[in-house]
């Protein structure tokens, strides 16, 4: 069995016998891994939590037919400050799931981990608004991977008379184009999330937005996500409840 190195940042770890795991880890060169630690579930493990989701790590491993499996793993990144907050920790679990959906086996896709990489930095850094960044990511990955919302103008005729959002034809669509999926949308919603999808992923949601524009713009995202990825995305409706507080109201001169 061929020897190789990788470098990844670790998606999810399922349990395998009684103290092995089956660990996906999006790998710069080689795409999607999965990989079997053995032993990790063991209080003496060599690994200990260097193959938890969210670590990036620098890899040693044997490809194998099915199942490859994980020699060596050293820590390059733990991005720990993403696990010990809860609406960082909700944001980053929307990044990992949508990456898993969309990452294929063994298919090289740089750009694909670079955006990860930024998108786990960006939350790391403690940005005030964690589910603006996982929404800006979300709205990147879906472009990356050829379903780019229309945002701004009818997805089907390019008529700039929107009144409505559907899935299944693109996004925006103008009331002539429109079909029975489709469904009312006002203008400030898709401005708040072409916001997000232009926004530098560092900076997301700084403008922020009412919690009612919030949750319909997550629903709307949500639908979309889910309709191209083809797999219902169990992380995404928290999302929509982790806005951060409304700023205090200035005293009265």
């Amino acid at each position: 069995m061929p020897l190789y190195k990788e470098q990844g940042v670790v998606l999810r770890a399922t349990k395998l016998a009684e103290a092995d795991k089956i660990v996906s880890i999006l790998t710069q060169g080689s795409g999607k891994v999965r990989a079997v630690a053995k032993g990790v579930r063991r209080t003496q493990s060599k690994f200990g939590a260097r193959l938890e989701p969210f670590t990036h790590v620098s890899l040693l491993l044997y490809q194998g037919r099915s199942l490859d499996t994980i020699t060596q793993a050293e820590i390059v990144s733990p991005f720990r400050a993403i696990r010990e907050d809860f609406t960082r920790f909700s944001a980053g679990e929307a990044m990992l799931e949508a990456v898993d959906r969309v990452s294929e086996e063994h298919e090289k896709n740089v750009q694909l981990f670079l955006l990860l990489l930024n998108g786990l930095r960006a939350l790391d850094a403690g940005p005030p608004d964690p589910a603006a960044v996982a929404g800006s990511f979300i709205l990147k990955l879906l472009s990356l991977s050829g379903f780019q919302l229309s945002l701004s103008e009818c997805a089907s005729c390019g008529s700039q008379a929107i009144v409505a959002f559907s899935s299944s034809q693109g996004g925006a669509v103008c009331g002539d184009c429109a079909e029975r999926d489709a469904v009312p949308v006002g203008r400030e919603v898709l401005a708040w999330l072409d916001s997000l999808a232009k926004a530098e992923l560092a900076m997301a949601g700084e403008g922020g937005a009412p919690d009612l524009l919030r949750r319909e713009g997550w629903q709307l995202l949500s639908g979309y996500a889910e309709y191209h990825f083809e797999r219902r995305m169990r992380s995404l409706p928290l999302l929509s409840r982790t806005a951060p507080p409304a700023p205090a109201a200035l005293p009265l001169p």
